[in-house]
C-alpha cells in the first residue's frame, strides 16, 4: 500500500513538474516570437533606433538591394533630428508620440505616427513612402515610441532644452545676400562653401558627417525645412553646432539664403492644403487663397499675409 502511495505520489509530481514545464515554455515561446514583415524582417526598437541613426547605410539610394532604397537621398533621419532624436528641444523626437494622431492640414485628413513618418520620407529624404506593414516604418514608430516612454520618465530637469532663446521673427523681408555672409563665415565650414555637405567617409553610402543643405542630395522642395521660418526656427535653436549662437536677424537671412538655392523638386505640390487657408504663410509653393507674390511667401515680410488670412476668419 505504501509502495502504490509512493508510485502516485511521484506521478503526482511528475505531472505538476510537467505542466509547470509546458506553461513555463509556453509563456517564453510567447515573449520570444519575434514579430516579422511580409519579408521576414523583424520588428524592433533597435532596428528603429539604427533606421533613425543609419538611414543612408539601411535603406539609402545606393542601397546593394534595389527593394531597400527608399530613401532618395544619403541623408540621415538624425540629420536633423541630432542625436537620433533622443536630445530636449527643437525637433527632438522624445514627445513626439504623443502627438498622433493628429489632423494634418497639408494632406487634409487625420494621420498617425506612421503616416508622418512616411511624409518625412517622401520630402525630408526626397524618397518614397514604406508599406504601413514593413518592419522598417513599424520599427521606426516603434522607437519613437520608446523615447515617448522615456520622456514620460525623465525629471523636468532634464526634459529642459539647452537652447538658446526660442526665434523671434523680425518684422521684415529676410535678406538672402546677408544671409550668405552668415553662411560664409559660420556654417560653410561645416556644410561647405558649395552647400553640399562633408561625407562621413570616401564612400557615399555612409551618408555625411555634415549633411548638405542644398544640391541633388539635399531635402526636396516640399519639406518642412524648404520653409523659411522653420527653417530658421532650427538654426537658432541649433546652429552652429554645439555653439548655437545667431542672432534672429542672422537666422532667418541664412535661412532665406539656404532656401534659395536649388534642390529637387518633388511632383504634386499644388495638391497639397487642399483647405488653402490652413497653408502657413511662408508655403513657399502656390496654389494660395491670397494675391501676395510667391517671393513675399518665401522670404516675407508675413506680417500682411497673417493679417490677410485674419481678415477671413
Amino acid at each position: 500500500m505504501s509502495n502504490q502511495r509512493g508510485s502516485l505520489m511521484m506521478s503526482v509530481l511528475a505531472s505538476g513538474v510537467l505542466g509547470v514545464g509546458i506553461v513555463l515554455g509556453s509563456m517564453w515561446l510567447l515573449q520570444e516570437t519575434p514579430d516579422l514583415d511580409a519579408n521576414g524582417t523583424e520588428v524592433s526598437v533597435e532596428y528603429g533606433r539604427a533606421l533613425i541613426r543609419e538611414t543612408s547605410v539601411l535603406m539609402g539610394p545606393n542601397h546593394e538591394d534595389p527593394s531597400m532604397r527608399f530613401s532618395g537621398s544619403n541623408l540621415d533621419c538624425s540629420s536633423c533630428h541630432l542625436d537620433s532624436g533622443t536630445k530636449p528641444g527643437t525637433l527632438s523626437l522624445l514627445g513626439a508620440s504623443s502627438r498622433y494622431p493628429r489632423f494634418s492640414g497639408r494632406d487634409g485628413v487625420e494621420g498617425d505616427l506612421l503616416d508622418r513618418i512616411n511624409g518625412c520620407m517622401e520630402r525630408s529624404m526626397n524618397g518614397t513612402m514604406l508599406s504601413r506593414d514593413s518592419a522598417e516604418l513599424r520599427s521606426m514608430a516603434a522607437y519613437i515610441e520608446s523615447l515617448g516612454d522615456q520622456f514620460a520618465a525623465m525629471g523636468a530637469t532634464r526634459r529642459e532644452a539647452n537652447e538658446p532663446e526660442a526665434f523671434n521673427e523680425p518684422p521684415r523681408a529676410a535678406n538672402p545676400e546677408a544671409g550668405q555672409l552668415v553662411y560664409e563665415q559660420r556654417c560653410q565650414v561645416c556644410h561647405g562653401d558649395d552647400g553640399l555637405g562633408l561625407q562621413a567617409t570616401l564612400d557615399i553610402r555612409e551618408g555625411y558627417l555634415f549633411p548638405p543643405l542644398w544640391g541633388p542630395d539635399s531635402f526636396n522642395d516640399g519639406a518642412g525645412m524648404h520653409r523659411v521660418l522653420t527653417a530658421a526656427n532650427f538654426i537658432k535653436a541649433r546652429m552652429p553646432l554645439g555653439q548655437p549662437d545667431l542672432t534672429d536677424d542672422q537666422a532667418f537671412d541664412v535661412a532665406a539664403y539656404i532656401n534659395s538655392k536649388e534642390r529637387p523638386h518633388m511632383e504634386n505640390l499644388e495638391v497639397d492644403y487642399p483647405d488653402r487657408a490652413t497653408k502657413p504663410v511662408d508655403g513657399p509653393y502656390g496654389p494660395y487663397v491670397d494675391s501676395f507674390p510667391i517671393e513675399q511667401h518665401r522670404i516675407g515680410p508675413f506680417g500682411p499675409i497673417r493679417e490677410f488670412y485674419r481678415n477671413l476668419e
